[in-house]
Formats: C-alpha cells, structure tokens, sequence
C-alpha cells in the first residue's frame, strides 16, 4: 500500500510545495518495501516514470515562473486630484532595517525620509501602510490598499505589466551574499577567493535562498541560460526581507543568498564573517511604482525626484542608510531598534507604570515624552521647563515634584498634570478630539485653547472639534484682530506651536502603533 500512498501525495499536493528530495529519499528508503509491495515491478517503473515526468514538469513550471500578483490590472482609481482632496497620500513601504524601523522613539528609513519630502512636496499627509509581504506589493497598489509602492523595487519587464515605475532614485546591482570559510582571518584574500564562490558559474548544483516574486528570483532564472547549468532555489516565504536572510547566512541556517550591492555592503559592515564581492548582475535601476491608472501621480513623482537628485538633502539621506557604516552598527547593536526589541526608551517601565494609573496608552505617552524631550531627563527650555515632560517650575510644585530632572518624579508628575487638563476637557465628547485639547492644553496653557474655543464658536464653527474647527482660531490668536477680540481674555498665542505639536505627537503614536506591541 506503500506505493499507493506515495502516489497521493504526488497528484493530490501542489507542486510548489512537494519535497522532491523528501519523495525521492523515500523510495530509495523503502526500496525494499515496495518490491514487496509490488508484485509487478512494471507498476514500479509506472510509478518511477511519472515521477520524472513530474519533476521535468516542476522544472519547467519553474523555469517559466514570473510575477503574477492577485490583481493584475488595477481594481481601483486614485489619481493626484484624488489624493490632494483627501490631502492624503498613501504610500506602501516595507518594515526593514533600511526602509521604515524605529530608533531610539524616531521613526526612521530611507523610503521614510523620501516619503515625507515627497508628502511636503505634493502638499498632502503621509499615510504609511505596511506591507508584511513583499510578494503582495504589488496587489496591495493594484488593490487600492496605498497610492505609491515606496520600496526599492528592481525595474523589469515582468514587473512593468503590472505598475508604472518612477523615474529611478539609485542604481545598484545584485550580488552573492555567503559566509567566508573557516579561519577566515588567518588567511590570505587569494585564499578566500579559492574557497568561496566567486563566480555564478561556481554555483552550478548549489542552492540560493531568495524569495520567489523578487528580481533575485528572476536573476538566477537567466543565469542558468547563461552558464548553462542548474541552480537549485530554496524559495523563501515573502514575509522575510533582505535583512534576514542576510542573518540567516551569517548564523548558517542558508548557504547563499543574495542582495542589492547596497543593502549587502552595509549589513557586512556588522557582520564581518560575510563576503559580499561576488557580482550576479550588471547594473540595475531602483525606483517605487504606481498604478498605471495614475498617470498624473506619475508625473509629479517623477518631476519631484528630478529636483531631489540636484539637492544634496537627497545625497545625505541615501548616505545615512546606505554607507554610514557607524551609524548602522549603533542601530543594529541597540535595544531600541524596533527589530530588535518592543522597546521605545529606557525609562518604558516607569511610563507603563504612570500611563496605567491615568488609563492612557503608554505608547502615547511616549510620544508625548519624545516631541517633549527626547528622551533627555536633563532637557531644558528657554522658558524654563525642564525634565523628560518638561514641567514648569511653578506646576512642579503643585504636583509635588522636587527634582525635575529625576525621571520617575517627572513622569508622574507630568502624567498627574495630563490627568487634570482631561478631564477639565470633559466637556468635548469625542474622545480623539479630546485628546487633542488636553494636547494643546498642556504645551500652550489651557485658557489659550479656551480663548480659541471662544473664537471658534463666535464666527460660527464647532467648539467642541479640534481639528479644523479649534485650531484654526488658536492659529488666529498670533494676529491682533483676534488676540484683542472681546471674547479673548488672555491675549496673544503662538498657536502654531500647539497646533503642530498635537499633529506630531499623533503621527509618531500612528509609527509606535505599527513597530511597538501594547
């Protein structure tokens, strides 16, 4: 019955996800077996013919194997006019250790950085999406989930049936990312060339571990023509960036992979056992993608990226992620790298502790703590707030703080003031927009936002909603008409602080949501 069950598993499993080398063992295994089994040794070779007739079809399928998302053609319309009604862009970018992370309470990456000068450029809000598989990219554009791909997509014709692709940001080209042999350091380079695989050719029978829909992929398919040998690929799932397989490597779960020449470089600065010399392309362009019923978007992408390129801004940013060596190992070796850990700060277990008496998310209090101080106990303004919440001097002593440049006495007694400006907001009923006027509350004062509240329900809007309503008249507050208006009663106010502060803080809670568990 042996042979029977074989046979099963052989036509009932998709072919992506039988073991050859699993079935093949097997039969050898249980040669024995199956001759006992198999009375007639003709049904054997059946049996044997077909799994060769299997194999040679995998082959083949794989071989012809290209980028074939869900949704091949766009299922949804967005274009430029759209995104700037809403105000909003949506762009699709990848968790990695270069693209989008957290450090230190900062949210980091080169496609970050680009998104936000991008957004500022097109004067809209950046909305970051996540995408936690790189193989659904491309759907998740076609699908409607963001605007923009915003992660370093290889240009190729497979991948052009399906998006429009920018105007490049860099080129870079692919190489072979392997460990150096044993006793590496004692040898000399002419050495370790002759134990490494230094030449696609070397890697004829060998087997590299890339994800299936990346140009990676697509890569070694064309080499095979070209060397005229068999490459065997280990198929990784899309959920494992670059950055890992790297570190697979480098603890030796994977014998090769391989990756952008910049990504490799700057992961070997840390990982020094890594040679990352050998090259397995020619020059490649990078660029993000679009829908290809967005060709407006397109246009302004492409016109944006023209004028970044002759900036040096552009230049500074790509070195700060793709050559400053330093700066990558201080990030890699920290525990407040979001890769590494579910921290934002040292001082987390005491602003859990304090955002827990209050019922706040202590993530929220975080980026109230980050856009305050930075995480800096010393912290000091020039009005003279001081510590990680920047209590003045006068509230200090209402909330009993003796020394504000202690941590656990600053944070309580910063959370007791949050606390008491809440709930004198009582009065909002939507919880968010609450939020917001306790925000404001707390970096300008609270009759400055009462002042605007005054304003606001005066010329006939909304009293009680901050966005839009609110904070437009504390903006007001810095021109003579309004600050001397009769319903004002404290007079003038910078409110473009306040009105940015309570922005930041909320933007920065979306990022610690997305990298930071509750």
């Amino acid at each position: 019955m042996y042979i029977y069950s074989i046979f099963y598993f052989l036509t009932h499993k998709n072919l992506f996800e039988i073991n050859w080398l699993y079935i093949i063992t097997q039969i050898t295994y249980f040669k024995y077996e199956l001759k006992k089994e198999v009375k007639n040794m003709k049904r054997l070779t059946l049996l044997i013919i077909i799994l060769a007739l299997l194999i040679s079809c995998q082959k083949n399928r794989d071989s012809q194997t290209k980028i074939e998302p869900k949704y091949a053609e766009p299922k949804f319309h967005r274009d430029l006019a759209t995104i700037k009604k809403t105000d909003t862009l949506k762009a699709i970018t990848v968790y990695s250790g270069t693209s989008y992370f957290l450090y230190r309470g900062q949210a980091m990456g080169f496609e970050y950085e680009l998104l936000q000068r991008l957004a500022e450029y097109l004067d809209v809000e950046l909305k970051i999406v996540v995408a936690h598989d790189l193989n659904e990219l491309i759907s998740m554009l076609n699908k409607g989930r963001g605007d923009i791909i915003a992660h370093g997509l290889t240009i190729t014709n497979p991948r052009k049936k399906y998006i429009n692709f920018t105007d490049y940001l860099y080129l870079t080209n692919q190489v072979l990312v392997q460990r150096k042999p044993e006793g590496w350091r004692k040898k000399t380079r002419e050495n370790i060339q002759k134990e490494i695989a230094s030449d696609p050719i070397h890697l004829i029978g060998d087997t590299v571990s890339v994800r299936l829909n990346s140009a990676y992929y697509q890569r070694i398919q064309n080499l095979e023509e070209e060397i005229g040998g068999d490459i065997n690929v280990d198929t990784v799932a899309g959920t494992v960036p670059t950055g890992k397989l790297i570190r697979k490597v480098v603890d030796g779960e994977l014998e090769y992979t391989m990756a952008d020449n910049n990504i490799a470089d700057i992961n070997s600065s840390y990982y020094p056992s890594l040679h990352v010399q050998t090259d397995m392309s020619f020059s490649q362009r990078i660029a993000w993608g679009v829908r290809k019923n967005s060709p407006e978007l397109l246009q302004a992408v492409n016109e944006w990226i023209t004028k970044m390129k002759k900036k040096v801004d552009y230049y500074v940013i790509y070195n700060k992620y793709f050559k400053n060596k330093h700066s990558f190992r201080a990030r890699i070796k920290s525990e407040f790298y979001s890769r590494n850990s579910n921290k934002i700060s040292q001082y987390d277990p005491l602003i859990k502790q304090y955002s827990e008496n209050i019922n706040w998310d202590w993530r929220f209090v975080s980026s109230i703590i980050y856009q305050e101080s930075q995480f800096n106990p010393k912290a000091r303004s020039w009005a003279r707030a001081r510590g990680l919440m920047q209590i003045m001097p006068r509230t200090a002593k209402e909330l009993k703080v003796t020394n504000l440049t202690d941590p656990q006495q600053n944070i309580r007694g910063g959370t007791q003031y949050l606390n008491k400006l809440w709930k004198r907001w009582k009065s909002i009923p939507d919880s968010v927009q609450r939020l917001k006027f306790t925000l404001a509350s707390y970096n300008c004062g609270y009759y400055h936002v009462v002042d605007a509240q005054n304003l606001t329900k005066k010329y006939g809007e909304n009293p009680q909603k901050w966005d839009n309503n609110v904070e437009n008249y504390l903006l007001k507050l810095a021109y003579p008409k309004f600050y001397n208006d009769k319903v004002v009663n404290y007079g003038y106010a910078r409110g473009i602080e306040p009105v940015t502060y309570v922005k930041q803080i909320f933007k920065r809670y979306e990022h610690y949501k997305k990298f930071i568990e509750l």
